[in-house]
């Protein structure tokens, strides 16, 4: 009887025979044509250097261009295969860790020559975290060691000596030539000592972690269309699970119970479905679900929650911050979201815990993570395509990293708004004015504070109510505990933020004068109030003047290094692409730019002429 689709990952050092073997298994299993066989390089003897086969990374390696995960498919009468081929070096670790999450088996290849080396345990060790339970260890080269059994079974017991807090109590371990083919496809004679199967048979008859009757039933909505007479059909994919017609089902995140009518793949009619299928389903009565939901059965509830705890894999060039807004997509939902903490990385090497405000490339963090609306999902090591997600950069829509999610966090639900009798178009009324953020942005030095000062007196010589929020008074006092790194602006901005959302609640003019030098925080703020809200205004000051003004006498600091991180000099500043106002103060002066900016408040109605 054949076997299920089987998913492994190949994972080991630069130089450990991973292309060869893997070159070796397509032509065994006769995946290659016979004319690209014959042009085979043959070494010596029946020395064959089946790497060959794999033409695509040799080439890559050689003009130096960007790895990625190359997914290679063969199969045997009794089976078929993915196999995710990944780079070894350790710049590639994130490319590895995308090719592991989708994986059923990790294939770890050691080099009988050189051991254990630290990029075997981190592959190790990041596909244990991404939910791989099933290991086959391939001691390779044996034939460089003279088919040594005291050789193998000395890399055997390091191996068992660091796997025996990762990996399952038992995992497979097979010595093997792949050069030779020994122990690939068939058990060889060198290696009689080895009692065990050859990788193929290993490989055919390893068992799964997802098999479809085993996980509840869930069902993602991709798409709600209707058919000629009106009746909506839920296409999706179903991601664990079997569903039959007549099927009483929950529908998230509404709660709706109903029954499943009928079940389509493509035009067929079908009576049952199950795990990766794509199908249509229609249901009974009028229901409360569109795209990005979820359908289970009633007695396999899944839960609905906005705060988690996850483990985080940072991919991009770029950091992953706490406090930055991002967009956060599932497997069938694209939502704002913010990292609130990241709690500590784990080294890949050691499981050591370290404590951080940032994740760089190729690192892997345990952080909690705050969604703009609850989700269905499923923990990551029930369910990988339930409780899957990535993290994108609002600001470039670059994908920066992939999540998994470990738990709910049950504080979410101790917490409700408060419903308040006076709310904020009341204390607006009461105070005859339209509340308004105005954001004042640009280098130090710019003329913020001081256009921020002049604004503030002509709004309130007009009987209007106003705060203003400088920078360097809030330091003192709210965020006198960070400092200037990217991470704590981060922070920074996000504190303030959140201090004027209050002011406009409370009715005020908020004026707020911050360097607040990164576009995504000041998107996080607009974000905070209503659309028409916000005021960007940005003071737009070239940076040589800035530093000719120096009136804090910073900028002759950081040039002689006193000061590190500092904005314009060795931290960037990302310049506003849309602002609401601009003011040159080369061209006018700090009177003339409050002009302007009062004149702006007048024409969108926040002050009368």
């Amino acid at each position: 009887m054949e076997k299920g689709l089987l998913k492994f990952i190949t994972c080991g050092s630069v130089d450990c025979g991973k292309s060869t073997l893997l070159g070796h298994l397509l032509a065994k299993t006769g995946q290659v044509p016979k004319d690209q066989l014959e042009n085979l390089k043959v070494l010596s003897g029946d020395k064959v250097d089946y790497s060959l086969l794999l033409d695509g990374l040799a080439a890559e390696r050689e003009q130096g261009i960007t790895i990625d995960v190359a997914y290679r498919y063969f199969s045997t009468p009794k089976r078929s295969f993915i196999v995710a081929d990944c780079p070894g070096h350790e710049e590639y670790t994130s490319n590895m860790a995308t090719g592991a999450s989708t994986a059923n088996l990790a294939l770890i290849i050691i080099d009988a020559k050189v051991g254990i080396t630290t990029q075997t345990k981190r592959h190790t060790i990041i596909c244990s975290l991404l939910g791989i339970e099933n290991f086959v260890a391939v001691i390779n080269k044996m034939d460089e060691v003279g088919y040594a059994e005291n050789i193998y079974n000395l890399q055997v017991s390091e191996l068992e000596s660091f796997a025996k807090e990762i990996l399952p109590a038992s995992f497979v371990t097979i010595p093997v030539s792949a050069t030779h083919g020994d122990n690939i496809t068939a058990n060889s004679e060198k290696m009689a000592w080895y009692l065990g199967q050859p990788l193929l048979e290993v490989l055919e008859n390893s068992e799964t972690q997802e098999l479809a009757t085993d996980k509840p039933f869930r069902f993602s909505v991709t798409k709600v269309a209707k058919d000629g007479g009106g009746l909506r059909h839920y296409q999706g994919l179903v991601t664990a699970g079997e569903v039959k017609k007549g099927d009483k089902v929950t529908l998230l995140p509404s709660g709706q119970k109903t029954e499943v009518e009928n079940i389509y793949l493509g035009e067929k009619l079908l009576n049952s479905g199950g795990a990766a299928q794509s199908l249509a389903l229609t249901l009974k009565g009028d229901n409360d679900l569109s795209k990005g939901g979820v359908i289970v059965k009633e007695n396999a509830p899944a839960e609905v929650e906005d705060q988690f705890q996850v483990k985080v894999i940072s991919l991009g060039k770029n950091h992953v911050f706490a406090g930055r807004p991002y967009i956060i997509k599932t497997q069938n939902n694209l939502m704002p979201g913010v990292l609130t903490d990241i709690k500590y990385k784990i080294n890949p090497d050691t499981l050591e815990h370290t404590a951080t405000d940032k994740l760089s490339k190729n690192e892997l963090g345990v952080c909690n993570i705050s969604l703009d609306k609850k989700i269905p999902f499923d923990a990551y090591k029930d369910n990988r395509m339930m409780g899957s997600f990535l993290i994108i950069d609002r600001s470039t829509n670059e994908t920066v990293a992939m999540g998994m999610i470990d738990f709910a966090l049950r504080r979410s639900t101790n917490i409700h708004w408060q419903d308040l009798e006076i709310n904020k178009g009341a204390r607006s009324l009461a105070k005859g004015q339209k509340p308004a953020i105005l954001w004042f942005t640009g280098l130090s030095g710019s003329g913020k504070s001081t256009i921020g000062n002049i604004v503030e007196q002509k709004l309130h010589t007009r009987g209007l109510h106003t705060t203003l929020l400088d920078g360097d008074n809030v330091r003192h006092g709210l965020n006198r505990d960070l400092g200037f790194t990217e991470a704590d602006r981060v922070e920074n901005i996000r504190r303030a933020g959140e201090v004027a959302k209050l002011m406009v609640e409370s009715g005020l003019m908020t004026l707020v004068s911050f360097i607040s030098p990164f576009r995504s925080e000041r998107r996080l703020v607009r974000d905070m109030v209503d659309q028409d809200e916000f005021i960007e205004v940005f003071v737009d000051t070239p940076l040589s003047v800035c530093e000719t003004r120096d009136p804090k006498g910073l900028y002759s600091k950081a040039r002689a290094g006193e000061i590190k991180n500092f904005t314009g000099l060795d931290s960037p500043y990302e310049a506003p692409e849309r602002a609401e106002i601009i003011v040159n103060t080369v061209e006018k002066s700090s009177n003339e730019a409050a002009d302007v900016i009062i004149k702006y408040l007048e024409n969108n109605g926040f002050i009368k002429n």
